[in-house]
């Protein structure tokens, strides 16, 4: 369990979030865009949703102290364009990634040895049981400085 999901847990009613609605409100496009009732969602208010969003059980959910929403995503929840590469001291050239997401959102730091790399995509598993997938863009600058086909 996160150290996330574990406050949640802590302030939450002890038998957890109640469901709002069998109702799915809010649902994420393959592009990484959210509607809220079919209508698009500004960015702001994604950025801010996504802060409460978790996985659980391959299922979505924002939730809160009192209730949950359930979502539903195309694919991934998070589409990631961007990051920042810092490297630490302890252990030696452990390179961590910084994501940065279609909606805005900067993640938390994910190391390089967690990214996922398939046929199919690039991935990063991110706080919450959530994984984001890399974009167009971010997954041939991805490949270039960390893949070798040699």
């Amino acid at each position: 369990m996160t150290d996330e999901t574990a406050a949640l847990h802590s302030y939450t009613h002890s038998e957890g979030a109640a469901l709002c609605s069998e109702d799915v409100l809010f649902h994420i496009l393959s592009s990484g865009d959210w509607l809220y009732l079919n209508s698009p969602l500004p960015s702001k208010f994604a950025a801010l949703f996504s802060r409460i969003l978790h996985c659980i059980d391959n299922e979505y959910y924002l939730i809160t102290p009192v209730e949950k929403v359930r979502v539903t995503v195309d694919n991934y929840p998070l589409i990631l364009v961007d990051y920042e590469t810092r490297s630490t001291i302890n252990p030696p050239h452990n390179t961590q990634l910084i994501f940065t997401s279609s909606i805005g959102t900067e993640l938390p730091v994910v190391n390089i040895a967690d990214v996922i790399v398939t046929d199919d995509g690039i991935y990063a598993p991110l706080t919450r049981g959530l994984v984001g997938q890399l974009n167009r863009a971010c997954y041939y600058r991805y490949i270039n400085e960390y893949l070798s086909f040699d």
